[in-house]
């Protein structure tokens, strides 16, 4: 059998957090591999319009975002493939990875897969994703001033949300397939002051965005009480039904998960396995944001150094 190759990172995903790593990395010499399944950039990719990046005082496209971070680490020599990793085993001094191009080795390794929402899978979610379709409030509320909202869920994502929507709403309709909230009793109260703006649809399922000209006009819903259809006017939908972290690859390796699944570390951003740390969207803890995903990217990339460090000589 011919020696896997040998590489002394080996970074899995190529979002904002990784491409940020392999500029650091690549810059002192750390001969650094990226695998990307999807797309480079990640979620930020196919963010229509990104507002809150440091430093761009107009905004940017996302997808321009990825493509100035993929010629930045690739300037310094990040070697990005488009695979995946399918298994993580650990070796001791190395790590196996398991990948689409066969077997490689790393000294260390850096998870940044992120995490994707969960969609309702309902029709015209996907038609209208990014045109009234929206999972971060943060992101894209600012584009609905003054303007009415739906949002579906009922957690503490689902309700946090809603009340910084109600910044920009003129009118938000939350609605919740159960007959409760789920969300925390100190969020449920918090809502409360916001009665004026926010109307509760409990036992509403979401069964279909409907728009024209390319725009969201509304969402139909049936009533779980009466199997009745219920109809709201909408200028856009936000959807927090969760977030699913792209962890499903480490099954058996022995990487510790919390409980919805997202990758727990040190304060080093270390993984339970010595040398695999993680960063971005699909940590334990993470903020969902372009901007601290790129900051733990560094992070990351300083920690990884350490580690290399006594490893070297």
């Amino acid at each position: 059998m011919t020696k896997a190759e040998l590489h002394d990172v080996v970074m899995v995903g190529a979002g904002p957090a990784a491409l940020a790593a392999a500029l650091y990395t690549t810059r002192e010499d750390i001969d650094t591999v990226l695998y990307e399944k999807g797309v480079i950039g990640g979620l930020a990719a196919i963010t229509d319009w990104v507002d809150n990046y440091p430093g761009f005082p107009d905004g940017l496209a996302g997808l321009d975002l990825s493509e100035k971070l993929q010629k930045q680490a690739e300037r310094f020599g990040a070697d990005i493939r488009l695979g995946a990793v399918l298994k993580i085993t650990d070796k001791g001094e190395v790590k196996e990875l398991e990948t689409t191009d066969g077997l490689i080795q790393a000294k260390t390794v850096l998870i940044a897969t992120g995490s994707d929402y969960k969609k309702l899978g309902i029709p015209g979610e996907e038609e209208y994703y990014a045109r009234g379709v929206h999972y971060c409030a943060t992101c894209d509320g600012a584009f609905y001033r003054e303007k009415r909202l739906v949002v579906v869920g009922g957690g503490n994502s689902a309700v946090q949300e809603t009340i910084f929507l109600t910044r920009f709403a003129s009118h938000i309709d939350l609605l919740v397939r159960g007959d409760t909230l789920r969300a925390s009793e100190v969020l449920q109260q918090e809502l409360k002051k916001y009665s004026d703006k926010v109307a509760v649809h409990f036992n509403t399922t979401t069964q279909k965005i409907v728009g024209k000209d390319n725009k969201v006009t509304g969402v139909q819903g049936v009533s779980t009480k009466n199997g009745k259809n219920v109809n709201f006017e909408t200028d856009g939908v936000f959807v927090f039904i969760g977030l699913l972290p792209n962890t499903s690859f480490l099954e058996g390796s022995g990487i510790a998960l919390d409980d919805i699944g997202m990758i727990r570390t040190g304060d080093n951003l270390e993984t339970s396995m010595p040398g695999v740390f993680a960063a971005g969207d699909v940590r334990s803890g993470a903020t969902m944001q372009i901007a601290s995903a790129t900051g733990e990217g560094a992070t990351a990339a300083l920690m990884i150094r350490k580690y290399l460090e006594p490893h070297t000589h």
